[in-house]
């Protein structure tokens, strides 16, 4: 039997094993896949092993440091510099990256967007700005420290830490911290963030199945919003064809997971 988990700290929410239990019931397969949370990153690696897993999906804030244990990186995550889909093949753990097309399918109800501004700058963040750049939208980081904005300066992206900011208009508006997602607070101060809200006009909240402050905050201002369910169930669809070799049609794996979101 194959086993597969979900890493990261907190995972008690996570639906992902809901996701790809479904898959596995519907395709008949010998396999299951559990929550595993990971308190001390340096044993992200350790742990799979010791579990004997076959793969795992990593989630924050481990998809940084999951890079750097992997014995092999797809080229799209070594470029992005984050993980977020481990899978053991012939004893080597290969590090992948399906955040970014993920969210990019998850975006495409919005329509045209010419420019966006990302809140957080970690793993997530990262495939996120790739993709969309990739795609001719416009890319502005903004994230409560410098420290973690040297990636996106040296990859050519407008990047600001709170107190350096300038301000401008923005289509979209993404949320890839974890504000919100075990309390109610925003990702930046209310009154600025209110005020970026009023000249956008969609918003992207990367946590799933919760109302957060900063979605209520922006259907406050009438934009058009999304939670991150849509780029967990893309991203997850893509990680289970790579635990099991490409082997599936990507349309029969997600209509098997989508019945977990109509539960």
């Amino acid at each position: 039997m194959k086993l597969f988990s979900i890493f990261g700290n907190p995972v008690s929410h996570s639906i992902s094993p809901k996701m790809h239990n479904q898959v596995i019931r519907d395709f008949n397969l010998k396999a299951c896949y559990i929550r595993t949370c990971i308190q001390d990153p340096k044993t992200l690696m350790q742990t799979f092993h010791q579990l004997k897993l076959d793969g795992a999906n990593v989630t924050v804030p481990h998809k940084e440091v999951a890079l750097a244990q992997c014995d092999k990186l797809d080229s799209f995550a070594q470029m992005l510099g984050a993980v977020n889909t481990l899978v053991k093949k012939n004893n080597t753990i290969i590090g992948y990256n399906t955040d970014a097309p993920g969210f990019y399918k998850a975006i495409t109800s919005f329509g045209k967007i010419k420019n966006a501004l990302i809140l957080g700058a970690g793993g997530t963040a990262r495939a996120i700005a790739m993709v969309l750049r990739e795609n001719n939208i416009q890319v502005t980081l903004l994230n409560r420290s410098a420290k973690r904005l040297e990636f996106f300066i040296v990859n050519g992206f407008e990047a600001y830490d709170w107190q350096n900011f300038q301000a401008s208009s923005y289509d979209l508006i993404i949320n890839t911290t974890s504000a919100g997602l075990s309390d109610e607070k925003l990702p930046l101060e209310q009154n600025l963030l209110a005020n970026l809200m009023k000249n956008a006009h969609f918003a992207f909240d990367v946590i799933y199945n919760k109302q957060t402050p900063f979605l209520k905050l922006a259907q406050q201002n009438a934009l058009t919003c999304k939670d991150g369910s849509d780029m967990l169930l893309h991203q997850g669809i893509l990680a289970f064809n790579l635990f099991f070799d490409n082997r599936f049609n990507l349309a029969e794996i997600e209509r098997s997971m989508q019945k977990v979101f109509l539960l």
